[in-house]
């Protein structure tokens, strides 16, 4: 087994969960890492929509935003992002919505608009997109980010997408429909949502790494679920897929020399 990084890690981890033939609205980032990597790899006929427009998008390398016209010449077709959203998304159609955050909270709310006081903001973040949708809409919805106390936080400085809300049915009190949040995956563990409270708890963690360290990096007193097992390491294929995609990125976007 080739070593690995706790990026890799977190990315193809996060990858398998995504099941084949799901329909997935895609955020840029580590989302479409690792919803290209399921395409790649487990999930070959998942179907990825973008925010703006392309079903079915099919990109050799990860777009640098969803204006990348490697998705649209990629896709089965392209869309207006109002059908995107009001057909695909509050139809009820998308299986998954596979977003990041900047930071996040025990319920799986998500913040991506401000760090500090709203008004006087220590960092002003990129803000919703479609986020606050997709997250409200998805049939289930799953989140990739780097664990550390800034981004797993008590409470958040604002709640851009609700994930579930103040916990126990809230969601539900909200008239959301979909299961909300079923998974956080970081470069640490896998977290879901506990039973009753939807609590987000500690399922799975990632080889080698230990429940202090997952304490250590989490803003609120994080728990373990009773039965705590080991994320599986990422296997040849996984890795050489990833790399390679990483790699086709890197060249296309001018980050390495050479050609394509």
């Amino acid at each position: 087994m080739s070593a690995y990084t706790t990026n890799e890690m977190m990315t193809v981890a996060a990858a398998r969960r995504l099941k084949n033939n799901a329909v997935c609205f895609v955020g840029i980032g580590l989302p479409s890492k690792a919803a290209n990597l399921a395409r790649l790899t487990s999930s070959p006929d998942v179907v990825l929509i973008y925010e703006s427009g392309p079903i079915g998008a099919k990109p050799s390398v990860l777009p640098l935003s969803i204006g990348d016209g490697e998705l649209a010449e990629t896709a089965d077709t392209v869309v207006p992002t109002s059908e995107i959203f009001r057909y695909w998304l509050q139809g009820g159609r998308i299986d998954v919505g596979f977003l990041g955050a900047a930071q996040v909270d025990k319920f799986g709310n998500i913040n991506t608009t401000v760090i500090g006081d709203y008004h006087k903001p220590k960092v002003r973040l990129p803000g919703a997109g479609g986020a606050p949708e997709i997250a409200g809409s998805a049939k289930e919805v799953l989140i990739i980010l780097k664990q550390s106390p800034r981004t797993f936080v008590d409470k958040l400085a604002f709640i851009t997408s609700v994930g579930h809300g103040e916990g126990g049915d809230h969601r539900k009190r909200l008239g959301l429909p979909g299961k909300g949040p079923v998974a956080i995956i970081t470069d640490l563990c896998i977290m879901e949502p506990e039973a009753g409270t939807n609590e987000f708890i500690v399922t799975s963690l990632h080889p080698g790494v230990t429940r202090e360290q997952v304490i250590e990096n989490t803003g609120w007193p994080i728990r373990f679920a009773e039965q705590v097992a080991v994320t599986e390491a990422p296997n040849e294929v996984e890795l050489t897929a990833l790399r390679e995609l990483e790699e086709r990125t890197a060249i296309a976007h001018g980050q390495k020399g050479g050609e394509e």
